[in-house]
């Protein structure tokens, strides 16, 4: 078992990146998707401030509205595939039926077992907050195992436990690709989950633990722009945490009234970007503060509206998410320009 411990994504990723440097640690795999190269050995991500959870890191190039917006279709315990081509046309590819995604992890945690199992673990730890079967369960041995399918869960199980006053969390995955899925989406994902039952619980976003079983990278175009990547002692990434040069930064919480979220999720997912109603109107800063100016933003991007776009970014409040959004954009808005410079 390898053990990257991280005080966020960013520096999970320079050393999950580092871990690939070395021929020792993993080899050559085939699969469904093409080559990888997958550590010989199980590795667990252990995030200490797990709410730190935007890779600011622009080699990535991550799409930051589609992480954010996806974990909120994800609390939703939405499976419906059209919420989220929107952002990224590739999900497609994932749906067996074109509707739908078979493995939605939202689904599976609040309709697909026919129970609510956040409520029932937040019960749970209410109740008992020493208990140790607080198991949040993905993967349907019924249905999943040997399923001929374009998307069965990765991530299959997670466990929450409170200790020291602060609820933790281990999540396991049987296949994880460390730059599209460990750290890309699953650490939003898994992270605004946590953070949720933490506020429902009313204590604090303890440690992540990610405990992933086949930990690979995929030989194409993002290893690529990554894999360079070093975090020696001689280079500033080792000695300057990116969220260290977020001025003035200060995690705010997602989440203030529970009570009226599922209203607010129905609300969002029902309406498209261009309709969305101003985030004076929004209660929860999820929305308020982030998935509704990211909404409106992306719409404009969609657009072709660049300077709209730049301006409502500047509605998104906390900075992490912001600067990640302006990259991102800033990218898209340079590779246009370049394709109209060569003519294309």
């Amino acid at each position: 078992m390898k053990v990257i411990t991280a005080r966020n994504v960013n520096t999970a990723l320079l050393k999950g990146i580092d871990l690939f440097q070395d021929k020792i640690n993993y080899i050559e795999q085939e699969s469904r998707n093409g080559k990888t190269l997958e550590c010989v050995d199980p590795v667990t991500t252990v995030y200490l401030k797990p709410t730190e959870r935007v890779c600011l890191i622009e080699e990535r190039d991550a799409n930051p509205f589609f992480h954010f917006i996806e974990s909120m279709w994800m609390l939703a315990g939405r499976n419906d595939l059209k919420s989220l081509t929107y952002y990224v046309a590739s999900m497609s590819n994932f749906s067996d039926d074109g509707e739908t995604l078979w493995g939605a992890y939202g689904h599976r945690w609040k309709k697909y077992f026919h129970k609510d199992q956040i409520n029932m673990i937040v019960k749970l730890l209410k109740e008992n907050p020493n208990d140790r079967r607080a198991v949040l369960q993905m993967w349907d041995a019924n249905k999943d195992l040997a399923r001929v399918s374009k998307d069965v869960p990765c991530n299959t199980n997670i466990y929450f436990k409170i200790r020291d006053n602060k609820l933790n969390m281990t999540v396991c995955n049987r296949s994880n690709d460390m730059l599209w899925g460990a750290y890309g989406a699953n650490v939003v994902h898994m992270s605004v989950l946590q953070e949720l039952v933490a506020h429902r619980l009313g204590v604090p976003v303890g440690v992540y633990r990610q405990v992933s079983d086949s930990f690979h990278v995929y030989l194409n175009e993002v290893w690529d722009k990554v894999k360079h990547l070093s975090i020696d002692t001689y280079s500033i990434r080792s000695t300057t945490n990116v969220y260290d040069t977020l001025e003035n930064y200060e995690h705010s919480d997602l989440f203030i009234e529970y009570d009226c979220l599922d209203w607010e999720h129905d609300r969002f997912f029902n309406y498209h970007p261009a309709d969305i109603v101003g985030a004076a109107n929004w209660v929860n800063p999820c929305y308020r503060d982030i998935a509704v100016p990211m909404a409106i933003t992306y719409y404009l991007y969609k657009s072709g509206k660049y300077e709209e776009a730049y301006e409502h970014c500047d509605f998104i409040i906390p900075k992490d998410w912001k600067n990640a959004c302006l990259s991102w954009l800033r990218t898209r808005e340079e590779r246009r320009n370049n394709h109209a410079d060569k003519g294309e």
